[in-house]
C-alpha cells in the first residue's frame, strides 16, 4: 500500500485548527462611572447582567388580593406582551437558522423522465433510441468548513440576539406590570379623593343650611349664603372631575389587561395599600437583575460578533461536497453496479473583486457595535439615574407627607374653631370658608402625598429590576 503524502497526513489537523479561528475581535464593554454609594442612601457595587434571577410577583409585597388578580390578567391578555412573546420566539428562530449551518446538508432525489431525443441532436449516433426511460434515485451531502469562524460568530450572534429578545420579553413584562400596579393605585387614590369630596359636600352643605337659616333669622347676612352656596358648587364640581379622572383610569386599566372598557368595571372602594418595607441597604447586585441592561449588553455581544462574520468575508469559503446515486433505463438495473454514479470533492469560492463591499460591510459592523455600546452605556447611565430618583422621591415624601398630615389636623382644629366662632357672631363667613378651603386642600395633598410614595416605591422595585428575596439580593 503506497504510503500517504506528509501533508495530507497532516490535513485533518490542519483543518481543525483553521477551525478555531474566529475574526470576532475582543469584546469591550464601555467603562460608566460608579460611585461607591447612592447618592440619596444605601450602597451598591458594580454590577454584572444577571436579570434571569426570580421576580415573580413581586407586586404581592403591597398585600391587595384584587391587584394580584389583575396582574394574572394581565400577563394572559395584554396585547403588547403577546407582541413581545411572538418577537422572542422570531428571535429564537432566527437563531436555530443559524446555527443549522454547523452542520453537514443532506439531501435526496428521485425522478422517472420519459424522454424523447431529437433526431438532429449532435453527436447522436445512428443507433441511440429516439424514445427512452430515465430513472434516478440518489443523494447528496455538503458541509461548509468554518475555516475563519464566519458561522460560528453568526451562530453567537443569533444566540445574543435571542437572549436580547427573552431580556425584552422580561422587560416588557416588569414595565406593564408595574404600570398596572401604578394605575391601580391611582384609581383607588381617586377613589379615596371622592370620598374626602362627597364628605366635603355633606358638610359644605350642612353649613349651607345653617347660613340660610341663620340669614332667615335676620342674624347673617346673603354673602354668607353666597358664600356657601359657592362653596359647596365648588366642591360639587371637583367631585365630578374626580370621578370622571377616575373613569379614565379605570380604561387604561382595561386597556392594559387586554379587555374592553365597556365591560370592565372595578367597583369603588376605600383600600389601603401599604408600602413594602424596601431594604435601605440595596446592594448593587439588585442592577444586575435590569432586563434593559442584560438586553442591551447582549445586542452589543451581537454585534461584536457580527464584526467576525462580516471580516471571515475576505478569505475563501472551503465546502465539501458529494452526490451519488443509481440511474438505469429500468427499475431492474437499479441494483446493479453499472447503475451507480457518484462524484465527491472539495469546492473553494473567493471574491476577488467586489467594489469595496466587503470592506464597506466591516465598517457598517463596527458602526453597528459602536452604537450599541453608546446605547449600552446610556442605559446603565439612565438606571442610576433611576433608581437615585425613586430613593429621592421616597426619602423626601415622606418627610412632606409627615408635615402634610400635621397640617390636615392643624386644619380640622381651625374649621372647627371658626365654625364655632361664626355661630357665636364672632367672625364672619369668610373666615370659615378660608378655612373649609384649606382643610380641603390639605386632605387632598395628604392623599397624594401618600399615592406619590406608593408609586415612587413602584418605580424603585421596577428601577431595580423587579422585587427581591428576604435576604435583599
Amino acid at each position: 500500500m503506497k504510503r500517504a503524502e506528509p501533508w495530507l497526513r497532516c490535513a485533518p489537523a490542519v483543518a481543525l485548527l483553521l477551525s478555531a479561528c474566529s475574526f470576532a475581535p475582543p469584546l469591550k464593554t464601555p467603562q460608566t462611572s460608579a460611585a461607591d454609594a447612592y447618592k440619596e442612601t444605601g450602597s451598591w457595587t458594580q454590577a454584572q447582567p444577571a436579570d434571569r434571577l426570580p421576580r415573580d410577583r413581586w407586586w404581592a409585597l403591597y398585600g391587595n388580593s384584587e391587584l394580584d388578580d389583575l396582574q394574572q390578567r394581565l400577563i394572559g391578555g395584554n396585547p403588547t406582551l403577546a407582541a413581545a412573546v411572538a418577537d422572542y420566539a422570531q428571535a429564537r428562530a432566527l437563531s436555530d437558522q443559524a446555527r443549522a449551518g454547523l452542520f453537514p446538508t443532506l439531501g435526496l432525489n428521485a425522478s422517472v423522465d420519459r424522454a424523447r431525443e431529437s433526431v438532429n441532436a449532435p453527436l447522436r449516433g445512428p443507433t441511440t433510441p429516439i424514445y427512452y426511460d430515465t430513472n434516478t434515485l440518489g443523494g447528496s451531502i455538503s458541509y461548509e468548513l468554518d475555516l475563519w469562524g464566519q458561522i460560528r460568530n453568526q451562530v453567537a450572534a443569533g444566540e445574543d440576539n435571542a437572549a436580547a429578545a427573552a431580556a425584552d420579553l422580561e422587560n416588557a413584562r416588569l414595565s406593564l406590570i408595574a404600570q398596572l400596579v401604578e394605575d391601580y393605585m391611582q384609581l383607588r387614590s381617586l377613589d379615596h379623593a371622592g370620598k374626602i369630596l362627597v364628605d366635603t359636600v355633606t358638610a359644605y352643605a350642612r353649613a349651607l343650611t345653617l347660613t340660610e337659616q341663620r340669614h332667615g333669622a335676620g342674624i347673617a347676612a346673603g354673602l354668607d349664603v353666597s358664600q356657601a352656596q359657592t362653596q359647596l358648587a365648588a366642591a360639587r364640581s371637583q367631585l365630578a372631575q374626580t370621578l370622571a379622572q377616575r373613569a379614565l383610569m379605570e380604561h387604561a386599566i382595561a386597556a392594559l389587561l387586554g379587555v374592553s372598557a365597556s365591560t370592565f368595571t372595578i367597583e369603588p372602594a376605600i383600600v389601603d395599600i401599604h408600602e413594602p418595607r424596601i431594604p435601605t441597604g440595596i446592594p448593587g447586585t439588585l442592577l444586575q437583575r435590569r432586563p434593559d441592561i442584560a438586553a442591551a449588553q447582549r445586542r452589543m455581544m451581537a454585534a461584536n460578533a457580527n464584526i467576525g462574520v462580516a471580516r471571515a468575508a475576505y478569505f475563501p469559503s472551503l465546502t465539501l461536497g458529494g452526490q451519488g446515486g443509481v440511474e438505469s433505463t429500468r427499475f431492474s438495473n437499479w441494483l446493479t453496479a453499472p447503475s451507480t454514479f457518484w462524484a465527491i470533492g472539495p469546492n473553494a469560492l473567493l471574491s476577488v473583486f467586489d467594489g469595496g463591499l466587503r470592506r464597506a460591510q466591516v465598517a457598517q459592523a463596527r458602526a453597528e457595535f459602536d452604537a450599541s455600546a453608546a446605547n449600552y452605556r446610556g442605559t446603565v447611565v439612565t438606571a442610576f439615574q433611576q433608581v437615585e430618583d425613586s430613593l429621592a422621591t421616597l426619602n423626601y415624601y415622606y418627610d412632606a407627607a409627615v408635615q402634610e398630615k400635621a397640617a390636615v389636623d392643624a386644619a380640622q382644629r381651625t374649621l372647627d374653631l371658626s365654625m364655632a366662632l361664626y355661630v357665636q357672631g364672632a367672625v364672619d363667613y369668610l373666615t370659615v370658608v378660608t378655612s373649609q378651603t384649606a382643610l380641603l386642600q390639605t386632605q387632598l395633598q395628604a392623599l397624594d402625598l401618600d399615592t406619590l410614595q406608593l408609586r415612587a416605591s413602584v418605580d424603585l422595585i421596577r428601577a431595580l429590576g423587579g422585587g427581591w428575596q428576604q435576604d435583599g439580593r
